[in-house]
């Protein structure tokens, strides 16, 4: 704000903060990523999709998965319908009843995450391999104080590279050695998941189909076959398996942090308008059949994707809320290419690290009037709004051009779901919600890592 739409933070390093000459220059115009990528995201001894720097190798992986991210795939897919109605009907929907009818104090942070867990892994391995993570909470306090315990020391292995082998070198290493330990547990986790949905690979029942697995170890397979000029050996089948498993444990470690921090905050600011609740509710029961907890002996269905899609205030609070909270607001890093020009700068120096993050894009006044208050109203306008049209080219929750989140629609729709399964029958109200201020990371979080509220019966 104070600077302009691009500023020097280092000897070959400079931000961007606008769409024209800025973001769609740099993110849409092919800008190679930059090492912080794998540095940061590898595992399994090599890289995913996500960490690839390369446009080409990521071409190739891309290809191998998107038709399974489609929305069009996502919105017709059985395998995924039977994810949905076992997670709402059989796993959330006791949990908030029984919440509700004793009107309890809950920690609903951590619920999230379970949730948003088994949904992504339902949907990669297939349920009897995914996790159950809302039905075993000893289970989930310890995968996920694993999961987040290494998380604090990101900042070394993203921007000190060369201090860490150095204090390494020295016998002094700024990551303690139990991150290694907690490295081994999730790799193990992830491992041990691929193996049970390759048990099931050949499956035809929606519930047991491993879909984002199959068609990735397949299409890996075909790649590998097309490119060896011999038959693929031991070595090669064994460097295959780790790929499966370092691509699906991103998916499903990205896929889950960033929809369990938008639930929360979303039921945060839902919970403290509750006259805006009301209409949100009044809007859900539109659907036919309402998301509902299904009554004894009845076969639970599901509304359309494409009515819960038309539902406007509930995409405008779902938009509102991945503005003012993106579960991802840190850098997306990028290289120079030679001769770059950016917002009005000619010249730059190639191999120039380039970056734009969703905090600030979003905090534009110009686009977002009032931009520090979360106004889902401003999302609904006429067709065609020009307001609007500028708005979506300035979200940027998912990131934009050939790299951006390739679980973007899983995202919207699993969000979307969840929801119109809660809203439409119970309430929220807060009961502790000190700490939402939001940590200073890459992935964010609330500084007191819970937000507590008490559920009732709508």
């Amino acid at each position: 704000m104070k600077h302009g739409p691009i500023v020097r933070l280092g000897p070959s390093e400079i931000s961007i903060n606008c769409y024209e000459g800025g973001l769609r220059t740099v993110y849409t115009g092919g800008y190679e990523k930059h090492e912080w990528y794998p540095r940061l995201f590898g595992s399994f001894g090599t890289i995913s999709m996500f960490s690839m720097v390369g446009t080409k190798q990521h071409s190739i992986r891309k290809r191998m998965l998107a038709n399974v991210y489609s929305k069009s795939y996502l919105q017709g897919s059985s395998q995924l319908k039977a994810v949905t109605r076992t997670i709402l009907f059989d796993r959330i929907f006791p949990i908030l009843k029984d919440y509700a009818s004793s009107e309890s104090s809950v920690e609903v942070h951590e619920l999230n995450n379970a949730l948003a867990l088994d949904f992504i892994t339902g949907y990669i391995f297939g349920v009897p391999a995914g996790s159950n993570f809302l039905q075993e909470p000893s289970l989930r306090q310890k995968w996920l104080s694993i999961y987040h315990s290494r998380k604090i020391f990101e900042f070394y292995i993203q921007e000190t590279p060369t201090l860490l082998s150095l204090s390494e070198a020295l016998g002094i290493p700024l990551i303690p050695k139990w991150c290694t330990t907690a490295n081994e547990y999730m790799e193990n986790w992830g491992l041990e998941a691929c193996d049970k949905a390759d048990e099931n690979i050949s499956s035809t029942d929606p519930m047991t189909e491993p879909v984002v697995y199959r068609q990735l170890k397949q299409a890996l397979e075909k790649h590998l076959i097309a490119t060896s000029d011999s038959e693929p050996s031991e070595k090669d089948l064994a460097q295959l398996r780790l790929e499966v498993a370092c691509e699906t444990f991103d998916h499903l470690t990205a896929g889950h942090e960033t929809s369990a921090l938008t639930l929360t905050y979303l039921f945060w600011e839902l919970s403290k308008n509750p006259e805006l609740q009301d209409q949100l509710r009044r809007e859900l029961r539109t659907l036919s059949p309402n998301v509902v907890p299904p009554t004894s002996g009845a076969s639970p269905k599901l509304p359309s994707h494409k009515s819960i899609d038309a539902l406007p205030l509930l995409d405008a609070v779902i938009m509102e809320t991945l503005r003012v909270h993106p579960p991802i607001p840190g850098i997306q890093p990028r290289l120079t290419p030679a001769d770059a020009s950016l917002a009005g700068y000619h010249n730059i120096p190639p191999n120039t690290r380039v970056n734009a993050q969703a905090y600030s894009l979003h905090k534009n006044d110009d686009v977002f009037p009032n931009p520090d208050s979360w106004l889902p109203n401003r999302w609904i306008a006429p067709p065609g709004s020009s307001e609007i049209d500028e708005m979506k080219h300035w979200f940027w929750a998912f990131g934009s051009g050939g790299r951006m989140c390739i679980g973007s629609h899983f995202a919207l729709q699993e969000i979307k779901l969840v929801v119109a399964a809660l809203y439409t029958s119970f309430t929220t109200s807060v009961v502790d919600d000190q700490g939402m201020e939001p940590i200073d990371a890459y992935t964010t979080r609330p500084t007191s890592n819970k937000l507590v509220l008490k559920f009732g019966l709508a």
